[in-house]
């Protein structure tokens, strides 16, 4: 494994590479990328830039609260865009500059698709969008909790085999860096990573990256996904977690300023889950279903939330942490009565997969004043005071609600205020996936409403 920190993305790099990257500084735009014909530098062109944000009082009706504004941010009828996911750390603390992509779907992008890009959003210019990555197989981006600086990955990997590269470039375009290459087994193990998570969390130091992938070799059935954990400042990787079960991690760093909170990652356990050799899943889940632990990024304590895996109660396989909080927050499905529930809970010593059972949980009840919960995905503020999400059957009639949360493990959610319909099929590459902006006065969301998926913003929203 190859890990180089360098000065402007020079060093471990190749002619090719280096001319790319500083052509890129030096223009302030869409590099052209080693390989990459016409059709790609064309794609580039066509991101739209100033101005192309388009207000959409459409879709607003008449239970929208007054003064509500609905504005569609990406317009490109060829291609689909998307926000990253409303787990991903994707914001500037001032919450006016954000990060989304084109060419992809609401869970991710295909790694050789040469118009991929992960695009940065002004809001205080207009919502204009600006390319900051040119590679085909760009993935895993994050935003560096100052706000500075995009972390992403260059997916060049195949099961077995290939190179995973870790890179870095300033949030306005310019000094880009290769932080780290993994093209050798991880440190002390025989694995290679490969079907790499599209997803990465950020320390809120700044200073870890973690990134799940699948380990297996292609030919070992019952292979291992795992947890790997980048040093930023010290180029290096490591490996924390890995097993068959790991197979859909949602690795997500606590956003807690605490030194050992700071540490917390959230990650879920797939039981019942079904691979091929190669790393395919096949089935997804399966018994009692998921559940949801805690783990320090050094591998140690590891602990388990109280929810779920009761025969009654399953995980929805979707959780956050509550803002900056210790309190983690998921969607639970039960069966009798069947609904959807929003709970928060804190994490336990690990008591073996007991979900709703583990010793010591502490656990809320967030959704119980609303009629007929049916919740799927979700997201906070950066304070932990307000959440958002969609509701209801998946499809053209789900719903987006902004709610009020009360006093963690105590108070159920003070109220549901309904937003709009965003009219999405709701299909798998459609989803809604609502968040906010870290000071909590805008909230975000997907839709293929115009017939192509694209990526929209409300403001206005109602105070709390």
């Amino acid at each position: 494994m190859r890990m180089r920190v360098t000065d402007r993305g020079t060093l471990g790099c190749g002619r090719r590479e280096f001319l790319r990257q500083t052509l890129w500084c030096a223009t302030g735009a869409a590099a052209v990328a080693a390989g990459v014909g016409s059709a790609r530098r064309a794609a580039a062109r066509t991101v739209p830039g100033s101005g192309q944000a388009v207000a959409r009082p459409d879709l607003l009706d008449d239970q929208s609260p007054p003064g509500l504004e609905v504005l569609q941010l990406t317009t490109e009828s060829a291609v689909p865009s998307s926000h990253l996911y409303m787990e991903a750390q994707i914001f500037t603390p001032d919450s006016q500059r954000f990060v989304l992509h084109r060419s992809a779907h609401a869970h991710g992008s295909d790694m050789h698709d040469p118009q991929h890009q992960y695009l940065r959003c002004d809001i205080d210019d207009g919502c204009t969008l600006h390319p900051l990555t040119d590679e085909t197989g760009a993935t895993a981006a994050s935003v560096s909790p100052d706000g500075k600086y995009l972390y992403y990955f260059v997916n060049e990997t195949k099961v077995g085999g290939g190179r995973l590269t870790l890179k870095r470039v300033n949030l306005d375009g310019s000094d880009r860096q290769t932080i780290l290459v993994v093209d050798a087994p991880l440190d002390d193990t025989r694995f290679r990573p490969s079907r790499i998570y599209p997803l990465s969390t950020i320390s809120s130091d700044g200073r870890r990256l973690a990134l799940s992938a699948f380990l297996g070799d292609g030919q070992t059935p019952d292979a291992s996904f795992g947890l790997m954990v980048f040093d930023v400042e010290q180029a290096t990787v490591r490996l924390i977690l890995q097993g068959p079960t790991w197979c859909n991690m949602h690795p997500q760093y606590c956003r807690s300023t605490d030194p050992a909170a700071a540490c917390d990652i959230l990650v879920q356990e797939n039981h019942g889950n079904v691979a091929t050799a190669d790393g395919a899943i096949t089935q997804l889940v399966g018994g009692a279903g998921a559940d949801i632990h805690v783990i320090r990024d050094d591998g140690s304590d590891f602990r388990d939330l109280p929810w779920g895996r009761d025969g009654n109660e399953a995980c929805q396989g979707h959780q956050c942490w509550r803002g900056r909080t210790a309190w983690a927050i998921t969607s639970t499905g039960c069966r009798q009565p069947s609904e959807a529930q929003l709970i928060e809970g804190k994490p336990a010593p690990h008591a073996g997969h007991v979900g709703i059972r583990t010793p010591g949980g502490v656990r809320n009840d967030l959704s119980r004043t609303f009629p007929r919960p049916h919740f799927y995905h979700f997201a906070t503020d950066i304070a932990g005071r307000r959440l958002v999400s969609d509701a209801g059957t998946l499809n053209e009639h789900a719903q987006i609600y902004l709610a009020e949360l009360g006093a963690p493990g105590d108070e159920p959610i003070r109220k549901f205020t309904y937003l709009l319909s965003p009219k999405s099929t709701c299909a798998k590459g459609a989803h809604i996936h609502p968040f906010l902006s870290p000071d909590g006065t805008l909230a975000f969301f997907n839709s293929d409403e115009s017939g192509r998926l694209q990526a929209y913003m409300i403001r206005g929203l109602p105070d709390g």
